[in-house]
């Protein structure tokens, strides 16, 4: 609902308290006050077309930050503005509004077509001296919350990745479990049976070297080709069957995971009772199998150790926040807490210098850059790619450098001057802050004195970071 215009109301608002009548006339002119009911003025996103100036009611600014929108701040202080305020840069920056604007109850604004307002600041310097000041002040605000926001939904997708790779092996090593429990069991009845049996001493002690000998073949095993591996079960079983054992199809594959094979069972055969043969076999096959659960469940286990480990170097928190790092280790961590979000079609290559020297660094803000460089470029590749990361020595700066490589489609060089620009993102509206490449340039060169450069063509694209080899003076 449009209202009546008043030079006297805009006078008493400290955006407009310089002007002279002629201008609040030509204000009044050009503008109009408008009354708007509870609910959104703009969203974020959307073309910036209207400067808008509280006069009476409550605004609410926010930002969409992942899935929500995070409020940046909500007042009912008069002369408050907001909308296109960006508008008088023309096409230096894009025309869209940078966040949205609802009010929570009726609000009355003076509005300015973007246009008008574009021509009036390139001729009233007194009011752009309050609209920068304010501007640089509201930035800062909304760069601090969405900054701080950004970190959580960050560490909100680390964690659940990480939850994601320790939950496979956690379950490997319960199905090996429980697996394994009804293996020792079997075992402990083939034992009974044994000892009840009409067997002579040695009979059992060649049944005991036949044990030890195929669990010793076990760690030595090579996992064969699908084929190959086919091939041989199907042999075993074979020769299992002519033996009439019913069971051939359930020990031919423990068998050829133990890396056993027809030769070594006719062998084994061969050297205890005949009567006892058939049992032996089936002894065998539940000391392989066991033996294989065993060394499953320590795989899984070391994997936990290993991911739990990675967790703490990348956390960093039993550590002092300055210290002196290895770099490698802080990009291994990474990688393994980021393992759940790159696609299994992306390569990874490590590229590591390794006679880099420790150095002195924030280690879990610079895991923070590597996060965010790293992601950026898997997001850039999509499915498939070749992510790289590499180290090596800038020896005329004395620095050590950090190479993050992908094979995605290029930064255009229209916008490689401002990635680096707080707020700016090529992501649709609420995928991307447009924080991560700045909170990343500000760790780099205002907390290491490091610097950080973009290189890009199709298929290639490069993040460099230098750091300092040794403390700075």
């Amino acid at each position: 609902m449009e209202q009546l215009c008043s030079p006297d109301e805009l006078r008493t608002l400290f955006l407009f308290e310089k002007l002279t009548d002629d201008q609040l006339g030509w204000l009044c002119q050009r503008g109009r006050v408008e009354v708007y009911p509870v609910g959104p003025v703009y969203t974020e996103g959307d073309p910036a077309t209207h400067f808008y100036v509280l006069l009476e009611g409550t605004v609410m600014l926010s930002r969409r930050v992942g899935g929500d929108d995070i409020e940046a701040s909500r007042t009912s202080q008069p002369g408050v503005y907001a909308g296109a305020w960006q508008a008088y840069l023309g096409d230096q920056v894009p025309q869209r509004y940078p966040s949205s604007m609802r009010v929570t109850g009726p609000s009355r604004f003076f509005v300015l077509d973007a246009g008008v307002f574009a021509e009036l600041m390139n001729d009233w310097f007194p009011m752009a001296v309050h609209l920068l000041g304010g501007g640089v002040v509201y930035r800062t605000n909304l760069a601090e919350v969405t900054g701080q926001r950004e970190r959580l939904l960050a560490l909100g997708a680390l964690s659940a990745g990480l939850t994601h790779e320790l939950n496979n092996p956690a379950a490997a090593a319960v199905r090996a479990t429980a697996t394994l429990r009804e293996r020792i069991t079997g075992l402990r009845q083939k034992l009974g049976a044994i000892a009840a049996g009409p067997h002579d001493r040695q009979n059992l002690e060649a049944l005991i070297r036949l044990q030890e000998q195929a669990v010793d073949r076990v760690p030595k095993a090579q996992q064969l080709p699908p084929l190959e591996a086919a091939d041989r079960e199907d042999a075993i079983t074979d020769w299992l069957d002519d033996r009439g054992l019913g069971d051939a199809w359930q020990l031919a594959p423990v068998f050829v995971a133990g890396g056993l094979d027809v030769a070594w069972l006719e062998q084994s055969a061969a050297a205890v009772d005949p009567g006892t043969a058939d049992a032996a076999l089936r002894w065998l096959a539940c000391a392989v199998e066991t033996e294989l659960l065993m060394n499953e469940i320590e795989d899984a286990t070391t994997r936990i150790s290993t991911l739990v480990g990675a967790a703490k170097q990348y956390s960093q928190l039993d550590r002092a926040p300055h210290q002196v790092v290895d770099v490698h280790e802080l990009l291994d961590s990474t990688l393994t807490i980021l393992a759940g979000k790159i696609p299994p079609g992306i390569g990874v290559v490590r590229e590591y210098d390794r006679s880099l020297p420790a150095i002195p660094a924030y280690a879990a803000e610079l895991n923070q850059v590597w996060t965010n460089l790293i992601d950026n470029a898997v997001s850039a590749m999509g499915q498939t790619g070749v992510l790289t990361v590499r180290t090596g020595r800038d020896q005329d700066r004395d620095q050590v450098v950090v190479d993050i490589g992908d094979t995605g489609p290029g930064v255009p060089p229209e916008i490689r001057d401002r990635i680096f620009e707080p707020f700016f993102t090529t992501k649709p509206v609420g995928q991307g802050t447009g924080l991560g490449l700045d909170i990343s340039w500000r760790i780099v060169a205002k907390k290491h004195h490091g610097a950080i450069s973009v290189e890009s063509v199709p298929g290639e694209t490069r993040f460099r970071v230098w750091l300092p080899a040794s403390e700075p003076k």
